[in-house]
This record gives structure tokens, sequence and C-alpha cells, in this order.
């Protein structure tokens, strides 16, 4: 059974979550600080952590920093959930490096499809275990990311993103398939999720970050490897 911890200080809204959580059939966690939140993820490293933004003792972009300093958590995907719903909160947000990003009041059904559709990617690719393209390789059992022949630390949602460009490289893929295909639904209003995640994946892959392209008025492409 998979366990995802809420960080939530608003005892109804935890409760509400953990109630869907539970029917979902996952095991639930809480903690209603940030502090606390912040070590009983690192003790018990769940799957996932739907994390509030506006914590007592520890604010919620303080606890994802140190989440993400620690190697036992540095890999666990994050919704951030918070009642600030302006385009420049959500943006912070995902460059910070949330997994996803859900405003108050939300619906409990589309943070449940959230929720489902990040475990789901956060599971190793089917295929062969190992693939390479050009100066990325990508070992899909352990998710793990070399950048010429380097370990780099990706997110799961850029390790599966830049995986799913190189595998179908040389071909520009539509916007709203990518949103699709990584995140599990499609959503126009907040298409700048995937802008800000290509954002950081090209500044972590540095001098490489040339190989994934912007096509406009479609979406993105990674270059064919030279022969």
């Amino acid at each position: 059974m998979q366990r995802i911890l809420i960080v939530e200080d608003e005892q109804d809204i935890a409760d509400l979550i953990g109630f869907n959580l539970q029917r979902a059939g996952y095991e639930v966690i809480k903690a209603h600080d940030g502090i606390i939140g912040t070590t009983v993820a690192l003790r018990e490293r769940p799957d996932l952590i739907v994390l509030d933004l506006m914590l007592p003792g520890r604010d919620g972009y303080a606890v994802f920093r140190e989440l993400r300093r620690d190697s036992r958590t540095v890999n666990i995907p994050v919704i951030m959930l918070t009642a600030r719903a302006q385009t420049e909160d959500r943006i912070q947000g995902l460059e910070a490096g949330a997994d996803d990003y859900l405003t108050k009041p939300f619906s409990p059904k589309e943070l449940m499809l959230r929720v489902q559709a990040i475990l789901k990617r956060a599971e190793a690719p089917p295929g062969t275990v190992n693939f390479t393209h050009g100066p990325f390789r990508f070992d899909k059992t352990s998710l793990k990311f070399y950048l010429d022949n380097e370990p780099a630390e990706l997110t799961s949602t850029e390790f599966k993103l830049l995986l799913f460009l190189c595998e179908r490289a040389g071909k520009a893929q539509d916007r709203n398939d990518l949103h699709r295909t990584i995140w599990g639904y499609s959503d126009a209003a907040h298409s700048r999720t995937l802008d800000t995640h290509m954002k950081r994946l090209r500044q972590k892959l540095g001098v490489h970050g040339s190989w994934v392209e912007t096509v406009r008025s479609i979406g993105y492409r990674v270059i064919q490897a030279p022969e």
C-alpha cells in the first residue's frame, strides 16, 4: 500500500484529503505544522507528500527546500496545496521543483486524479531498463539519470518528461499530449506548468540544454543524436 503524507494545518482539510485518499486505497500519514511535517517525511519516507504552503512553525517552501536537500527525500513527489491562487504563486511553486500545484478551494476528485497520475509516472517506466540518447542515460529501474556518464539529479517529473522526448527524438511533441502523458491531464489554463518544468530541466542540463528545442505553436522536441 502506497503511503501519502499530508502536511496541512487546517484539520478539516487534512481530514477531507485523508478520507478520500484512504477510500482510494492509500495509507495516510498526517502532520499539522512544518517542523513536524519535515521530521515525519524524513523518518517515514512516504511515496508522495501533499504540502500546504502556509504552515505554522516552518512554511511549506522551507519544508520543501529541506526535503530536497536530504538524500532520503530528494526524489519524493510533492503536490503543493495553497490558498494562493495567483499565477505568480503557482509559477514560484513549480520553479521551486514541486511536481504539481493545486489551489484552495479544490475538488477532491481532481486532487485524487493528480495523486494517481504522479504516483503512476513515479513508477519505473516499462520496456528496456536502460536508455541512452546522446549525452543522456536513463536507468528506468532506479529512475536515475546520468549526464555525460555522471549522476545528475532530476525529479521524477523531469525524468519522465526528458525520457519521453528522447525516446521520440527528432519529432515535435504537442503540448497537450505532453500534459496528458506526464501529468495525466491537459489543462490549458495551467499550460505554464510544462514551460516551468522545461525551464528547470534545461538549467539542470547545463551546456546540453540546447538538445531540448521549443517548437513554436506546437510544443517541444529533443534533437536527433549525431551519427
